[in-house]
C-alpha cells in the first residue's frame, strides 16, 4: 500500500482548537488545530498501524479539514514532525494536495515543525523546508529550548515562527535560570526577525511574565477553555506593570517584521458580502487584504470605513453582491526588512489613512501579513 493509500484508509479524528492570542491587541490572530490519532481496521481486523509519517500527514490534513468546517478566515497553524518532512517528497505532495482541498491557500497556513533533528537527516529536512517555503507556506519550529533544534536551523529554515517549549515557557515565571534562557531565545528570535509563540500558559502570572520578556503571541488555558472554537471570546490578563524593556543594540530600532500579524486575506474577486461575512466572524480583524493569484496585495478593506458604507441606507442591497474592491483602497505595502520607524513615517504620509493597516510584503511582493499602526506608535513611544 502506498503512502497516499495509507492516508486515505484512515478514519478522521475529532480536532481540538487553540487560539493564538496577540497580547498587544487582545485579538485572536490565528487558530491552531490538532486532530487526534486516527484509527481503522488493521490487516487482521485489529487497529491499523500506519507508518508514523503517513499518520502525521493525515492528522495535519484532518485538522485543516475540521477548521474548514468551522469556516474561520483566520490563518491556520498545524504541526508536523521533522521526521515526517525528511521522509520524502511523496508525503509532501499528499500534504499539499490535502491542504489544498480544504480551500486554504498556502500563505494562510503556518506549519510548525517539531521533534528531533538528527544530523544524518538534515539534508532531507532542509530540502523539505525549502519546498514548503517555495509553495508559499509559513514555516515555524516548535519545542524551542527543549527539543534538539540546531541553532543554525533557525537561520537556514528562515522560520516565520519559533514556538517555545510549553514546559520551559511555564517555568520561566518561577525559575530565574529558565527565565534567562527564555529571554535569550526571545532576543535571538527578534534579531532573526521571527515571531515567538509561548504555548501552554496556565496562569495569569505566566502570561504576564512572558509579556515582559518580549513575547507577544501566547496560547493556553489561561486565555481560552479546552472547548474553545473560533468566534468564542478569549481572556486577556491585564496588568499595570512596566512595559517590556527595550532591547539593547537595536540600532535603528526593531524592524517592521517584529510587529507583523497574520493577515486575513480573500481573493481580489471577493464580493462585499463575502468580506462582510469575514468581518462579522472575526471581530478582531481590522482589515481584509484582497490578493491576486500570486498572493500579492491588490486592495485593502478597512473595517471601519467598509462597515460604515454598508450600514447606510440601502448599503447592503447596493454593495453586497458587487466586488469588494469597489469599497477598498490601494494597499500600503512595506518590505519586511524596513525599520519600524520608517514604516511609521510612511503611514503618516497620507492624512486620510494614517491609521490604516500596512501590508508587509516579501522580496517578490507577496503578502506576509499586516502591521497595525497603533502597535508601531506604542513601540516607538518606548
Amino acid at each position: 500500500m502506498s503512502a497516499t493509500d495509507t492516508l486515505d484508509a484512515l478514519v478522521p479524528a475529532r480536532a481540538v482548537f487553540h487560539p493564538v492570542v496577540d497580547l498587544g491587541t487582545g485579538a485572536v490572530v490565528a487558530v491552531e488545530a490538532h486532530a487526534g490519532p486516527a484509527e481503522g481496521p488493521g490487516p487482521s481486523g485489529g487497529p491499523a498501524r500506519p507508518d508514523p509519517a503517513s499518520g502525521d500527514v493525515r492528522r495535519a490534513v484532518e485538522a485543516a479539514r475540521a477548521a474548514a468546517e468551522l469556516r474561520t478566515p483566520l490563518p491556520l497553524q498545524i504541526g508536523l514532525r521533522a521526521e515526517t518532512l525528511a521522509s520524502g517528497g511523496h508525503l509532501l505532495d499528499g500534504l499539499h494536495r490535502g491542504l489544498g482541498e480544504t480551500g486554504r491557500r498556502p500563505q494562510e497556513i503556518i506549519i510548525c515543525v517539531g521533534g528531533g533533528f538528527p544530523p544524518a537527516r538534515r539534508p532531507a529536512l532542509a530540502a523539505a523546508l525549502s519546498a514548503l517555503r517555495r509553495a508559499g507556506y509559513l514555516v515555524g519550529l516548535s519545542g524551542l529550548g527543549s527539543a534538539h533544534t540546531p541553532l543554525d536551523l533557525l537561520v537556514d529554515g528562515a522560520s516565520y515562527l519559533l514556538k517555545l517549549d510549553p514546559g520551559l515557557a511555564r517555568s520561566a515565571a518561577a525559575d530565574p535560570r529558565r527565565a534567562a534562557l527564555v529571554a535569550s531565545l526571545v532576543e535571538l528570535a527578534h534579531r532573526l526577525e521571527t515571531h515567538v509563540l509561548a504555548p501552554g500558559m496556565t496562569t495569569r502570572d505566566q502570561v504576564l511574565h512572558l509579556r515582559e520578556a518580549g513575547v507577544r503571541l501566547v496560547q493556553g488555558p489561561a486565555l481560552a477553555p479546552p472547548d474553545w472554537r473560533p468566534g468564542m471570546p478569549v481572556h486577556i490578563p491585564v496588568t499595570g506593570e512596566r512595559e517590556p524593556p527595550a532591547r539593547p543594540g537595536a540600532g535603528l530600532g526593531p524592524r517592521v517584521s517584529e510587529f507583523t500579524l497574520p493577515a486575513v486575506t480573500l481573493p481580489r474577486t471577493a464580493t462585499a458580502g463575502e468580506v462582510l461575512t469575514v468581518l462579522n466572524a472575526e471581530t478582531g480583524a481590522t482589515s481584509v487584504v484582497l490578493v491576486d493569484e500570486r498572493q500579492r496585495p491588490s486592495f485593502t478593506v478597512d473595517r471601519t470605513r467598509f462597515l460604515l458604507q454598508l450600514s447606510g441606507a440601502y448599503g447592503h442591497a447596493l454593495h453586497a453582491r458587487r466586488p469588494a474592491a469597489r469599497l477598498a483602497d490601494p494597499p500600503r505595502p512595506v518590505p519586511r526588512t524596513v525599520p519600524a520607524i520608517a514604516a511609521l513615517r510612511a503611514a503618516g504620509a497620507e492624512d486620510e489613512r494614517v491609521y490604516d493597516d500596512l501590508v508587509v510584503v516579501d522580496e517578490v511582493g507577496r503578502c506576509l501579513g499586516i502591521v497595525r499602526v497603533a502597535d508601531l506608535i506604542r513601540a516607538m513611544s518606548r
